[in-house]
Parts: structure tokens; C-alpha cells; sequence
């Protein structure tokens, strides 16, 4: 529980140091929206490690790390979603036009995968490119089974849907075997 000492500290050191941390990551991010987003992050750890930042001109330079490592974060994520979209569209193209049987377009199968967010595609994508159990998931994912049996049922279920939105009827079974 955050007092209000901290709360007038924490204050005092964004407003001091706001127009920096946001001139550092406007200079480093592509867009500025992606820019709000790691300064809101920078601050949102330092208000969660309170206790580590520094006094004085120290908070500052404390903060720059932070933002940096929030940048790197970022980067990681935004190159982590490209790829997706990437394969995505590379599979698209190899089987745009092609049938997968029963009159199933496989460019409507990638169309429904390009709607699910980027967290249902990365799991689905574990689980039927790479072949990872329950287990495996909650140690990749640092989540436990059971939180991996019910992400993945969820993400399941939406996918269906998108399917099902696009004219796709897949059964139970196919279902599963994502």
C-alpha cells in the first residue's frame, strides 16, 4: 500500500522528468503513439519499484534505463508481431486458391488466423507448428496448466468463430488437434 508520501514523491519525479523520458522514446519510436506507450510503462514500473528509484538527479538516469529497456521490449514485440503477419501472408500466398478438400479455400483458413489477436495466434501457432504440449506451454508462457488448458480452449472457440464468420466449418476434432 502506497502512502501518500509516495504517491507526492513519485509526482514530483514524473513531473520533473516527464518531457525527457518522452523527448528519449519520441526520438526512438517510429510512431508517436508507440512512444506514449513505453513512457507510460517507464512509469508505471517506476511507480511498481518505488522503493528502488533514486533520489535526486539519480531517478532521472534511473528512468532513461527503464525506458530503454522498455524500448527493447517494444522492438521485440513489434518484430515478434511482423513475423506472424509475415508467415501469415507467406502461407496465404502458397495456398491462395488452393483447396484443402471439402471445398475449403485455404485463404479463407489464413484470413480467420489473421483475425485472432496476436496472443491466440501465438499459442494456436505453438500448438499445431510446434507441436508443444500443456506442459510445455505453461513453461514457455510462464503460466500454469491450467491456465494453458483455458487460454487455449478460449482461443480455440474464437478461432472456430472466425472460421465460421468466413464460411469455414471445421469439426471437433481438427479443432483439437490446434
Amino acid at each position: 500500500m502506497r502512502t501518500e508520501t509516495d504517491r507526492a514523491r513519485f509526482e514530483a519525479v514524473y513531473t520533473d522528468t516527464y518531457d525527457q523520458i518522452l523527448g528519449y522514446a519520441v526520438r526512438r519510436c517510429e510512431r508517436p503513439e508507440d512512444a506514449a506507450d513505453v513512457v507510460a510503462e517507464t512509469y508505471a514500473i517506476a511507480w511498481r519499484r518505488l522503493d528502488r528509484l533514486p533520489e535526486g538527479d539519480e531517478a532521472r538516469l534511473w528512468l532513461y534505463g527503464v525506458a530503454r529497456n522498455v524500448l527493447a521490449n517494444h522492438r521485440r514485440g513489434r518484430l515478434r508481431r511482423e513475423r506472424v503477419a509475415e508467415l501469415t501472408a507467406e502461407i496465404a500466398d502458397v495456398y491462395a486458391g488452393t483447396s484443402g478438400g471439402d471445398g475449403v479455400e485455404f485463404r479463407d483458413i489464413a484470413r480467420a488466423f489473421r483475425e485472432l489477436s496476436d496472443g491466440d495466434r501465438e499459442l494456436l501457432s505453438l500448438v499445431a507448428w510446434e507441436g508443444l504440449d500443456h506442459a510445455q506451454l505453461a513453461k514457455v508462457l510462464d503460466i500454469s496448466r491450467n491456465a494453458v488448458r483455458i487460454r487455449l480452449h478460449r482461443a480455440r472457440r474464437r478461432f472456430a468463430k472466425a472460421l465460421a464468420r468466413g464460411g469455414v466449418t471445421v469439426n471437433h476434432v481438427v479443432m483439437e488437434s490446434l
